[in-house]
């Protein structure tokens, strides 16, 4: 097996400009990386990651914590995913994603002993035990969704403008004529649950309409997002409270709607219009008519995540830094005027 010192002889440099080739410590010309590279790749070297990571004190790993559910990925996530890793290539990095159910608090301790130059931080809630034990650590992080309030400041973060999204799905519901709007929201301690009821909230005052907030509802963590949108319009519509419209928070409630409104024989969009916070999704066949939904550029928002933690990492200042990513409506053919 070739050492540093073959690869060194071969390509006629010290075995300092090896190392400093494959750990990136120090700068290299182009000429002599290329020669170095060359001669690695004829003597198939391998560098000793564990040695170099002892050396450099770096793993040029970067790690994403996100919730799942049942591990099983929506199109967002996926499309996030693929932003991310395209940086991550970009920048020499590998990715440890790092997935958390309900219980987050059983994840706590492994998320913290990661061994991560950094991490990107998904679907913040308030008052965030993971931002609260990294910034403790010293450890650069990204987050990706509106920070809690008391660390704002403190924490870069990439999201969009969900105030003014979901300001806009609700507008367009109600430029339709619907009212009787149900918002199956997201858990109630999330950031983004937030800032899309204000968003929701300021539709209706905007139109001069009084809203009910007896029409939002949150989804309990330890429920799935099919079960709550399914158990939701089925709940509603028991009660005497039958939306004419309903806004979801992701493709897989809107998925739940769908089946429950096929159950109850209620026809997508004639009797009720639907619309989700997600544009594109993993269960296409399954929802017909075409989802209407919102372009969140979740590939954006990843890649962006990972420039602004390789900004952080190198900055000795630690300057933190807001970017907003544009969002767009998509409507299909699950939205028509109220009572056509």
């Amino acid at each position: 097996m070739a050492t540093i010192d073959d690869v060194a002889r071969e390509a006629h440099v010290s075995k300092g400009t090896v190392s400093n080739v494959f750990s990136k410590k120090r700068p290299v010309s182009r000429e002599v990386s290329e020669r170095v590279l060359d001669a690695a790749r004829r003597l198939d070297f391998r560098p000793n990651y564990l040695a170099r990571t002892l050396a450099t004190k770096k793993t040029h790993i970067i790690g994403l914590n996100m919730f799942a559910e049942n591990m099983k990925f929506s199109y967002f996530h996926l499309s996030l995913i693929n932003g991310v890793l395209r940086s991550c290539y970009h920048h020499g990095y590998r990715l440890l994603i790092n997935t958390i159910t309900a219980n987050y608090n059983d994840h706590l301790e492994q998320m913290t002993s990661d061994p991560v130059d950094g991490e990107i931080i998904l679907d913040p809630i308030a008052d965030d035990p993971r931002l609260k034990r990294l910034t403790q650590r010293g450890i650069p992080v990204v987050v990706v969704g509106r920070p809690p309030s008391g660390i704002q400041k403190a924490v870069s973060f990439v999201d969009n403008d969900n105030v003014e999204t979901a300001r806009e799905v609700t507008t367009c519901l109600i430029g339709l004529g619907h009212q009787k709007i149900l918002f199956l929201n997201n858990e109630q301690m999330r950031t983004v649950a937030e800032d899309r009821v204000r968003g929701y909230h300021q539709a209706f005052d905007d139109n001069g309409l009084h809203f009910d907030d007896s029409f939002i509802a949150y989804k309990d963590p330890a429920q799935t997002s099919v079960d709550f949108g399914y158990e939701m319009l089925r709940s509603y519509i028991q009660a005497g409270k039958a939306p004419t419209a309903v806004i979801t928070d992701t493709d897989k409630m809107a998925l739940g709607v769908y089946r429950a409104a096929a159950e109850l024989g209620l026809r997508i969009p004639e009797d009720i219009s639907v619309m989700a916070f997600s544009d594109d999704s993993v269960f296409g066949p399954e929802l017909q008519p075409p989802l209407s939904g919102v372009r969140l550029n979740a590939e954006t928002l990843g890649s962006e995540a990972v420039n602004m933690l390789i900004e952080r990492m190198s900055d000795d200042t630690r300057q933190t830094k807001k970017v907003f990513v544009s969002s767009e409506l998509v409507i299909r053919a699950s939205c028509t005027n109220c009572g056509v």
